[in-house]
């Protein structure tokens, strides 16, 4: 990974997204399984046929270290993809965590393992190993296109999708967000208002 790549992960998913010009964020509902998680890397992605999750056992062994495993499951939430023994294989293989745009199980497990998980829930139904899928190809997630090798950035707050093209304007973007927004709030405690500041009034 390019130093540019890697100078975007110092900031959070809102300033990236909004310095951004507010592209690349995946849907809402996907978020961490535990609160203070962040994740931080490469996208590997993973195409999942519905309630079979034999791609992403083969997606843990065919990642490099410091990837994330971005999945999609063909629409169906009804079914736990992912669970602890998943994340301690992860871990093992020094994985960056996993983002799912589907449900999970062993959600205190994987807390408590510290593996960053970001999933739209939990879902204690199981799943088949029949196979079918694909790994490292352009998969979607809500209205975002994730390709492999976008970079990922997510926390409490959400995740963006960045190309890795993008990284290094993006970077310089997202600085000037942080110097912008600390002379704002250095104003309010000054006492000017919101109302002023922005031309709400």
């Amino acid at each position: 990974m390019t130093e540019a790549s890697k100078s975007i992960f110092a900031f959070s998913s809102a300033t990236l997204h909004e310095a951004f010009a507010r592209r690349g964020a995946m849907p809402s509902a996907i978020k961490p399984v535990a609160h203070g998680m962040r994740i931080r890397g490469r996208a590997f992605t993973v195409a999942s046929p519905p309630q079979d999750n034999l791609m992403l056992h083969k997606a843990i062994y065919a990642a490099e270290p410091g990837d994330v495993l971005v999945v999609g499951v063909s629409g169906f939430h009804e079914a736990g993809y992912w669970g602890e023994v998943m994340s301690v294989a992860a871990v093992a293989r020094r994985l960056a965590g996993l983002v799912i745009d589907g449900c999970i199980r062993d959600s205190n497990e994987i807390a408590a393992l510290g593996f960053p998980v970001f999933a739209r829930g939990t879902c204690i139904s199981g799943t088949a190993k029949h196979g079918g899928g694909a790994l490292q190809v352009p998969i979607v997630v809500g209205d975002v296109v994730v390709s492999p090798g976008d970079l990922i950035a997510g926390d409490d707050d959400g995740i963006v999708v960045v190309p890795p093209g993008e990284a290094g304007a993006l970077a310089v973007a997202a600085a000037e967000r942080m110097e912008h927004e600390a002379e704002i709030m250095r104003r309010l405690r000054s006492g000017q208002t919101t109302l002023a500041l922005f031309n709400l009034s």
